[in-house]
Formats: structure tokens, sequence, C-alpha cells
């Protein structure tokens, strides 16, 4: 993917998320946290800015290896979620993450998102992609079935969300 992103249309882009995501990124993690908390096993350990920049650098290593597309959706310019791709590049498969802003929801942003990763995915020579999600994750399942994403399996007690654990769907696209 190219430093300067990819045009979503309807004023959105997918950029490369860096240190200057940062600020933005914490603060739109610490608005949506319980929200994200329902989904994402991330969002139960530290939320602290120093923890972001952490793992930011983390990502961008993975980057530069060719193993991560780590990505941030903006709308109007500003940053309303975060879209990834996790790339295997022996196994020739990507496994692909999203979330958006509670106030970004129903308008097609994320699909947008995912849909230009999975021709990224594609461009890096993946043969497949998939989605894992908790099984109550509705709209996130829904998502998948849109992007054309088979339903390929339930894995049993697969997400840690807290102090529970709840199944996981799996969505694979093969390319």
């Amino acid at each position: 993917m190219a430093a300067s992103g990819r045009d979503l249309g309807d004023g959105c882009a997918l950029t490369l998320r860096d240190l200057s995501t940062v600020d933005a990124v914490h603060d739109l993690v610490a608005a949506n946290l319980e929200r994200l908390r329902a989904a994402e096993p991330w969002a139960w350990g530290p939320v602290t800015r120093e923890a972001l920049v952490l793992h930011t650098e983390q990502l961008l290593g993975r980057y530069a290896m060719d193993r991560a597309v780590p990505c941030v959706v903006r709308s109007a310019g500003r940053i309303v979620g975060s879209a990834s791709l996790a790339l295997d590049p022996y196994l020739g498969q990507a496994s692909l993450g999203y979330w958006v802003d509670a106030g970004s929801e129903g308008r097609g942003i994320a699909h947008r998102a995912a849909a230009a990763l999975v021709e990224v995915a594609r461009e890096r020579g993946s043969a497949r992609v998939e989605i894992r999600t908790g099984v109550d994750n509705e709209r996130s399942r829904r998502l998948a079935e849109r992007l054309g994403f088979a339903h390929e399996g339930t894995l049993r007690s697969a997400l840690p969300l807290g102090d529970r654990r709840v199944d996981v769907a799996v969505y694979g696209l093969v390319l």
C-alpha cells in the first residue's frame, strides 16, 4: 500500500498507521473502550498512550518485514477507526481486522476499508484471507458475508474477553 493510502470514497481514506496517529487513536479507543471490550481481547489490556506507542512501533516493525499492513481509517481527515492485515507470506494468507467509532457505524466505512485491504492482500500474493470474530458479533459477521467470505466453522471458547471466553466464527475468502 502506498504511503499516501487508499481513497475509499465519500471523503474516507485508508492510510498507514504510524506514530503521528497515536494520540488520535488513543482518544478514539478511550471513547469506544466498552464497545471494543465486547469484541477485542486487546481492549482489556492497558490502554495508555505509552502502550499504544509500543504497539504502533511493533506494527511498524511487522510492516517493514512485510508481515502486516496496519492502517487507520479516516473520514473527512479525522481518524474514525482501524483496519489492518496480518500477513503470512509463507502460507500465502492474511488475517483481516477492523473497527470503527460508534458514530461512524452504518455508513459503509468499515466495509470499504476491509474491501481495500482484501485487495492489498491480493496484491501482496495472498491466496486467502480470514476474518475471525466472536459468534455474537453480528455486525462483523454480516460484513464478512457482504464481502464474499464464507463461514468455515466455529472455534469453541477461542476468544478471551476479560474473564470469559467466547466462541469464534471463522470466515475465509479464497482469492
